[in-house]
């Protein structure tokens, strides 16, 4: 799936990351603990430059508490890395967060500086709510559609923390076609750029196989047809969504079940494990350079047929 949406304002705030993060401490990267994979942006950790890291795993209480153990696993394992999922809604939770964090920059506390923090993370993954609950006033607008904070700003938590919040980023090109169905499913990206029809097919293919007892009971399913196209014009249909004449209305049910999964109403859903990601970055690697050989070879038959 080709999604298309690289705003000018993300190219600028990639540029302006790039020259603070030397004064940077700690990188905080907020991500969907429902797609850890797909929501982790690879520039991040090309720009902090091997600073300690902290992955939010946000949401996580619509996410499934088996996969976010194995996924925290999966982060804790990496070198100067930390996971932690909370609910950015949570007091309790973010707490936990800023002594995690104090504790990570203790030797500039020790020096009686403050520990600059930078928190970073694609669109709509919640981090203006968990920057408000840090600074425990309304600092950064939040929304429920993507790329609301366009500004870096800098907050002040008055606990020997200052934040570095930057706008949510999203890389120019998904090289992995999944990723970009999931971040469309999760609503990472703006529903204008997707279409709804497909990002629902490959959902519902996925919760077919991965959560079937959940999609059975939401949707009061008897049995699971065989394609994921035939299972969503099933729940079309179930959810009323008839044109004249008794057609289905595939669409109207695409959106129905997007919203749904994005509200938790299917039940705590993740959409990707730890061992998918590996095999996906392996087959990624595997076309990367498959692709890089054949301009090679393109090009050396074009050197020689002008004889240099």
């Amino acid at each position: 799936m080709a999604i298309h949406w690289f705003p000018g304002h993300m190219n600028k705030a990639r540029k302006k990351i790039s020259e603070a993060m030397p004064d940077i401490d700690l990188v905080i990267e907020v991500l969907d603990a429902r797609l850890p994979f797909s929501s982790t942006n690879p520039m991040v950790d090309e720009l902090r430059q091997n600073k300690p890291c902290i992955k939010v795993l946000n949401k996580a209480d619509l996410a499934d508490p088996a996969a976010t153990k194995a996924w925290a696993n999966y982060f804790n394992s990496q070198e100067n890395t930390v996971a932690l999922p909370l609910v950015a809604e949570d007091r309790k939770q973010v707490k936990q967060l800023i002594t995690m964090a104090t504790k990570v920059g203790k030797s500039q506390l020790d020096k009686n500086r403050a520990i600059r923090v930078m928190i970073m993370g694609i669109p709509n993954v919640g981090k203006s709510t968990l920057i408000n609950a840090l600074a425990g006033r309304y600092i950064a607008r939040t929304g429920n559609e993507p790329a609301v904070t366009k500004t870096n700003q800098m907050i002040d938590l008055k606990n020997g923390i200052i934040l570095s919040d930057t706008p949510g980023i999203l890389w120019p090109k998904f090289e992995n076609e999944r990723s970009g169905y999931r971040l469309a499913a999760s609503g990472a990206v703006k529903d204008t750029a997707i279409e709804y029809t497909d990002v629902a097919t490959f959902a519902v293919g996925y919760l077919a196989q991965a959560y079937p007892a959940e999609i059975t009971a939401r949707f009061k399913l008897k049995s699971l047809p065989e394609s994921a196209e035939e299972l969503l014009k099933t729940i079309a249909a179930k959810r009323g969504c008839l044109r004249p004449g008794g057609i289905v209305d595939v669409h109207k049910g695409a959106e129905i079940i997007l919203h749904e999964l994005r509200s938790g109403k299917i039940g705590r859903i993740t959409l990707e494990t730890p061992e998918m990601a590996e095999a996906e970055m392996a087959e990624i690697e595997r076309l990367r350079r498959e692709t890089e050989a054949a301009a090679a070879e393109a090009a050396a038959i074009e050197a020689a047929k002008h004889g240099r």
